[in-house]
């Protein structure tokens, strides 16, 4: 057994704690998510979701947040493997994660539009 392997169950969750946050520092995208993220769940919180909604609510935001970070580390591992250098399959690669985090992030759009707009519209409706 290595010694990555045989770090404990404490470590584990350090390690992950460690990356999470190095993912944080090192990308303004990551930041954006998480911002919205607590935005987004403050006013759910507001507009009294169910059990149900936050349910769905936390599935997409935490696609999209792993979805960043799995891009963030194909970049990180592809630019310490070819040192920064071009390549076009470097490229292609980034570009394909890229779209998976637009992906991700869409599809999160279409469920909040979802889950937000019948609250919104009726709060809007009592209002008027």
């Amino acid at each position: 057994m290595s010694r990555y392997k045989s770090q404990g169950f404490n470590n584990t969750f350090k390690n992950a704690r460690k990356g999470f946050n190095l993912a944080v520092k090192s990308e303004i995208n990551i930041r954006i998510h998480v911002a919205v993220a607590t935005f987004v769940i403050f006013l759910a919180l507001y507009l009294k979701f169910s059990a149900v909604e936050f349910c769905c609510l936390f599935f997409a935001i935490a696609q999209v947040i792993c979805a960043e970070m799995l891009n963030t580390a194909i970049e990180f591992a592809l630019d310490s493997i070819y040192h920064n250098r071009y390549s076009r399959m470097v490229g292609m690669a980034k570009d394909i994660s890229a779209g998976a985090v637009m992906f991700a992030t869409v599809i999160s759009i279409m469920v909040g539009i979802i889950l937000f707009g019948s609250k919104i519209l009726s709060l809007l409706n009592v209002i008027n």
